[in-house]
Order: structure tokens, then sequence, then C-alpha cells
């Protein structure tokens, strides 16, 4: 089982290498000085029920995979160098799926320049490659909503801190694969 659980990590980190990037780590690298390429950018306000999900039961079969995986690894871009870096949350919020972490992070400050993102997730023998843009989303509900599926973060975040960022997912395509199958597109 060994010998396959490591290529496909390997392969789900090489595939996001190549696909998109990010910066460095969810939890451990809270306090990381943000790096000369990416600006301080302004979150601005949105409204959620603008983006209308495609397809409700692909986006729970996402988030469950998500959520069975424990951790993911969420990709963006750093001007011209990829960033990689595990995380944690998924969270089903009025029918559009989110995902957390905190404003004066990096990926945040890379996230705000720009949307668009990869994340890849491994199960076992099974893993999952999501092309997406995310969406910021300040209302404190969608905070709180996090914080309660996750109240480990609590801890850490608020949903009343000036940190706490949660963004949802549009235009979003999920490949699921393995060496056993063929893959298998959704988008939600």
């Amino acid at each position: 089982m060994k010998k396959v659980i490591i290529p496909l990590a390997f392969l789900a980190i090489a595939a996001l290498f190549c696909s998109c990037g990010n910066q460095s780590n969810n939890q451990s690298n809270n306090q990381s000085a943000p790096t000369d390429s990416v600006e301080k950018q302004e979150v601005v306000a949105i409204n959620p029920s603008e983006y209308q999900t495609i397809n409700t039961e692909n986006m729970e079969e996402v988030c469950k995979f998500l959520k069975d995986c424990g951790y993911y690894f969420l990709a963006t871009q750093d001007g011209n160098q990829p960033r990689v870096r595990p995380f944690g949350t998924a969270n089903i919020f009025e029918g559009k799926l989110y995902i957390q972490s905190g404003k004066v992070k990096n990926v945040a400050k890379q996230i705000a320049a720009n949307p668009r993102v990869e994340i890849c997730a491994c199960n076992g023998p099974q893993w999952l490659r999501i092309e997406t843009t995310l969406v910021a989303d300040e209302r404190r509900e969608a905070k709180v909503s996090m914080l309660d599926a996750h109240p480990s973060l609590k801890s850490m975040y608020s949903a009343d801190d000036d940190n706490t960022i949660v963004w949802f997912m549009t235009n979003s395509k999920a490949t699921f694969s393995s060496f056993a199958a063929e893959d298998r597109v959704v988008e939600f």
C-alpha cells in the first residue's frame, strides 16, 4: 500500500506545481512575512446570492472527499512563482463550498491578486483536483458557519476579528482520479 500512496502524493504535489502555485504552510507559517511580489489587497464586498452553484450534489461529493482526506493542498500564484500549502477547511454554507484562512497570510494576498486556484486532495488510492475561482465573503454569518464547522480554529480566529477570511468556490471543475478507473469530471 505504501508504494501506491507515496507516488499519489508526489503526483498530486507535482500536478499542483505544474498547474498553478501557492505559498507556504497553512498553520505553521501564520506569521510569515509577505513576499515582495504580493501587495496588500482590499477585499471587495460581494453578494454571494449573485453566484449560483451549478450542481449541489457534485459540490457535496467534493466537500465530503475534502473532509474525508483531513487536509488538501491549495495552489496559488505569487507573481510567476507557484505556491502550494496544506489546508484543512471545507464547509458548505448557503449552498456554496467555502474554505478559510487569515487575511495576514500570503495565501490571502495571492488569492486577492489572482482568485483562480487549484486544489488537490488524496484519499488512499484516489485523488481529486479542483480548478476553481475563489470569491471572498466578508459576512459575519459565513465566518461563524466556518468556525462552527471547524471548532479548533476558534483558538486562532474569530468571526469578529479583522483577520478571518472565508472564500466560496465558483466556476468549479473537479476531477476524481485513480490508477484503477477513468477520470470523472464534475462541475459545481
